[in-house]
């Protein structure tokens, strides 16, 4: 009889033991979730030294890889339709790449957790005609630490972030970015 008794107790200690790891399994991991986002939120954009590269399949299917633009100029915008500095800077974008798309600098736009018909959709509203794909996974997204879209990084022709531009970019910020440039190159 006693050893019935002693059952109920034997099953309420071995419940509260599995309750006490789970728990201080999510403890545990609450923790190093809340670490990593704090160390991430410390990490902070590159403004110099090698720029990250990237592949990217654009929305024509086309290949682009960062690596295989060396000796060009190349101006990388982290996008979204649903961004609304996006809607607001892409018209200076797209004048800005039809400016200099014959004097050796290339667009290439980043989208970001979008759909791909609501990109296209942006895309054909604003006649953007330079280069597009999603980021897939992001992994472009995390490897240049993008806080938020819009952000725009002009890279020289070394391959090296020469400039690093925050939210609704405008023409005269990207043409002096790459006037710059382009005139070291000339001299």
């Amino acid at each position: 009889m006693a050893d019935l008794l002693d059952e109920p107790i034997q099953i309420q200690r071995s419940t509260s033991r599995i309750g006490s790891v789970v728990l201080i399994i999510g403890v545990v991991v609450s923790i190093v979730v809340f670490g990593l986002a704090l160390s991430r939120r410390n990490e902070t954009q590159p403004t110099s030294g090698p720029a990250p590269d990237f592949s990217l399949t654009t929305f024509n299917g086309e290949q682009f890889r960062l690596s295989d633009q060396r000796g060009k100029v190349v101006v990388i915008n982290f996008w979204a339709s649903w961004c609304i500095p996006c809607r607001t800077e892409a018209p200076a974008l797209q004048a800005t790449w039809e400016h200099y798309k014959e004097k050796g600098v290339l667009f290439v736009g980043v989208d970001y957790a979008d759909t791909d018909d609501n990109a296209l959709a942006f895309i054909k509203e604003f006649g953007i005609t330079y280069l597009n794909g999603p980021d897939i996974g992001i992994k472009i997204f995390t490897a240049y630490r993008v806080q938020g879209v819009p952000e725009t990084f002009v890279i020289d022709q070394h391959g090296n972030v020469a400039q690093f531009l925050y939210a609704g970019v405008n023409e005269k910020q990207l043409s002096s970015a790459i006037d710059a440039l382009l005139v070291r190159t000339d001299e």
